[in-house]
């Protein structure tokens, strides 16, 4: 018996002892609790957390969907079309109420939060090893995904920024700390997209309010695709205005308060993202806005205070 076998024995055992329990009872959730006291944990987070637990992907097929959070990354690699049908990219001009924008946010990737102890068992940085736990096969589309995502992680960041991925909400929320430079998390917070777990249509929606995101320092974590939950988290020195987006569709529907990130400075971003060519921009260029994708974080510093 290997230790893959053995691993799996383990997770099993341990989705029958909690299933059917509130993620507020979960070691995520605690630690949760204590680490960004006053912030509620996200129901997209608290939804990957549980989903980590009852359908673990040590004991379920991995499948590679469609992810736009990637799509957000500096060196993404998505097809511009692809792109500007979401709607993720947008000009800071748009951030009007009452403008109109269409949006197509597909039901997103939602590979599971692993519990912390589980990640810490399981392999990430060799891609053999990621396969075979996993049961992912050699050559397959998900293979290639598994690939490019220890890439990307791997990669050193570009200049002007930090970055880290991390494989546990644990060490998300950690790292996050790390970069915003605080030695304990009071007077930080974290927050989602709220949107509907299964997207948003194709349509035309409309702009009914706008806020400035009350920080002066953010990192965004952005999920990668993976078999289990894996967060990218960037922050870059300068150049981040952040704001709160309350949207409905014009033709009724659902509707939506989205995260908003506008990047002021992208001299350093890879000529070839998407963004550029969505907002007819370049390197450099005129700001580049995009909204955060369900199960994304953000993690806010507010202004004028020392931890």
């Amino acid at each position: 018996m290997g230790p893959s076998t053995l691993l799996l024995i383990m997770v099993v055992a341990g989705v029958a002892a909690v299933h059917g329990h509130l993620a507020t009872d979960t070691p995520a959730a605690q630690f949760w609790e204590q680490a960004l006291p006053g912030t509620t944990m996200p129901e997209a987070i608290a939804d990957l957390v549980m989903k980590g637990i009852d359908h673990s992907p040590l004991v379920e097929h991995y499948s590679v969907l469609p992810s736009i959070s990637v799509c957000t990354l500096f060196s993404s690699v998505c097809n511009p079309r692809t792109v500007a049908e979401t709607g993720i990219f947008f000009h800071e001009a748009q951030l009007l109420p009452g403008s109109a924008m269409t949006l197509s946010f597909p039901a997103d990737a939602e590979a599971a939060i692993l519990p912390h102890d589980v990640t810490g068992k399981v392999p990430f940085r060799n891609l053999a090893d990621v396969l075979a736990t996993f049961n992912v096969p050699v050559g397959s589309d998900e293979a290639a995904q598994v690939r490019d995502t220890l890439r990307r992680c791997q990669e050193p960041p570009v200049a002007g920024e930090v970055k880290t991925c991390a494989t546990s909400l644990e060490g998300t929320v950690r790292s996050a700390m790390a970069m915003l430079g605080t030695v304990n998390e009071q007077g930080v917070w974290a927050a989602t997209s709220a949107l509907p777990h299964g997207g948003l249509p194709r349509q035309t929606y409309v702009v009914r309010a706008v806020s400035p995101l009350d920080g002066d320092r953010y990192v965004s974590c952005h999920r990668v695709p993976f078999p289990y939950a894996v967060y990218q988290c960037h922050a870059a020195e300068n150049g981040y205005r952040a704001y709160v987006v309350s949207l409905s569709g014009l033709r009724g529907g659902p509707a939506a308060s989205m995260l908003a990130f506008c990047h002021a400075d992208t001299s350093s971003w890879n000529p070839a993202h998407p963004a550029f060519e969505v907002l007819n921009t370049r390197p450099g260029g005129t700001p580049v806005c995009h909204f955060m994708p369900y199960g994304d974080l953000a993690f806010v510093k507010k202004a004028g205070r020392a931890y």
